[in-house]
């Protein structure tokens, strides 16, 4: 059987950074700003609450902004199959 996890909560914020964004959920979560190597610290601030494995992270986007969570899994099409099956419904697919 395959295996999934939650892998985190993406709060994607329209802009060409997300600082602005990460200071303030940084603040309102309590949780410590982490700034991640790189051109992924150019798009990207991790949130990391340091009494779990989870993490937030705030990601500079073209779109609206809005709030998702990440599922990581060893099988995407079983895992979509699961999902499916519980009343999940496919919109679409990321590279």
């Amino acid at each position: 059987m395959h295996r999934s996890k939650l892998a985190g909560f993406i709060i994607d914020c329209k802009g060409d950074s997300p600082d602005r964004a990460a200071a303030f959920w940084s603040a309102a979560l309590g949780m410590p700003r982490h700034d991640l190597p790189g051109e992924e610290g150019e798009k990207y601030v991790q949130l990391q609450d340091p009494n779990t494995d989870l993490h937030i992270e705030v990601q500079a986007v073209d779109h609206d902004s809005r709030v998702h969570l990440d599922i990581e899994t060893d099988d995407i099409d079983a895992e979509v199959a699961r999902l499916r099956a519980l009343g999940a419904e496919v919109v679409g697919r990321v590279a």
